[in-house]
């Protein structure tokens, strides 16, 4: 078995004109032919051309990104534990921009798909059934304005949730969701929604379980997998070693989980949930004072004495 490493380093502007493309091609040959999955650094203002490129080429159709409180974080509740399910190839962010006038006015066209909406909500209902809990799916759109686009996609999520009568499901719109992550987040269970609204809750909802250093996201399609933290490069942090890795190994906890090592993946989350529980190695954005490295080998010691369930 073997893992692809796409490392952020690779996307800065000075390595961009090193390689001569912020992904270059051997690393997308690496990704495709080599390996069975993907784990990828943070990448900074050329995500655009890296992660967003590889959804498309790859048809990463779903992205995945949990959601849970740890003892020991600041969280706005201890009992939060949901999944967003964003469909990932579709949407304004497919790129399809146009300027109408240069400087005046431009348009961005919104695509969405019924067999696109179909088979994210398919993902997510059965995401649902796995989980187990709740056994819940909210799927969230604006279709009272957007009627077409959004109606679309609401359609094509009732048709689906009519397959599924074991798991409950309701609508909300975006901006009343927005609103209920924060009012009641522990209420919710599986959220699928369209790639840009997807995109915009995804980042409240890490705010709400300790921020984006504890959010990890998936990207994972009918043949490939690309698995990666969800916050930026930061490059103005870069050699300050300040940053927490709990997103990138969450990540590969995750990752680990798609590969079939669920008894590997499940020793990772239980050493990364006992290091912030006692709190010996934090990171500043955790409360603490301590560097990157020694939240990852206080992680590390613990995963060496993790014991097999």
């Amino acid at each position: 078995m073997k893992v692809a490493q796409l490392h952020g380093q690779l996307q800065n502007s000075r390595d961009t004109k090193r390689y001569g493309k912020p992904l270059p091609d051997e690393t997308l040959r690496v990704i495709t032919e080599e390996s069975h999955a993907c784990l990828k650094g943070p990448v900074g203002e050329t995500a655009a051309d890296v992660i967003v490129r590889l959804r498309l080429m790859l048809d990463l159709y779903a992205n995945v990104r949990p959601f849970k409180s740890y003892p020991g974080v600041p969280c706005l509740r201890p009992d939060i534990d949901f999944v967003i399910v964003r469909e990932n190839t579709e949407d304004v962010y497919k790129g399809w921009e146009f300027e109408v006038a240069p400087g005046e006015a431009a348009i961005c066209l919104r695509p969405i798909t019924y067999r696109g909406s179909s088979r994210i909500a398919e993902y997510a209902f059965k995401l649902a059934r796995q989980r187990g809990g709740k056994r819940r799916v909210t799927a969230v759109h604006k279709a009272n304005v957007m009627r077409l686009t959004c109606g679309l996609f609401a359609k094509a999520c009732r048709d689906v949730a009519s397959r599924y009568p074991d798991i409950s499901y309701d609508e909300m719109y975006v901006d009343a969701c927005a609103m209920q992550l924060i009012r009641r987040p522990h209420e919710f269970d599986v959220i699928v929604t369209t790639n840009m609204f997807g995109d915009i809750l995804s980042d409240e909802a890490a705010a709400l379980v300790g921020g984006l250093g504890l959010a990890p996201a998936a990207n994972i399609g009918e043949r490939y997998a690309i698995f990666e933290p969800v916050h930026g490069s930061a490059p103005k942090y870069a050699g300050k070693g300040v940053a927490n890795p709990c997103s990138t190994i969450l990540a590969a906890k995750m990752m680990l989980e798609w590969l079939g090592e669920r008894e590997a993946a499940m020793r990772l989350e239980r050493a990364v949930e006992g290091a912030l529980r006692e709190g010996r190695a934090l990171t500043p954005d955790l409360g603490g004072s301590s560097g990157t490295m020694d939240l990852a080998s206080d992680i590390a010691r613990r995963l060496a004495e993790v014991e097999p369930s």
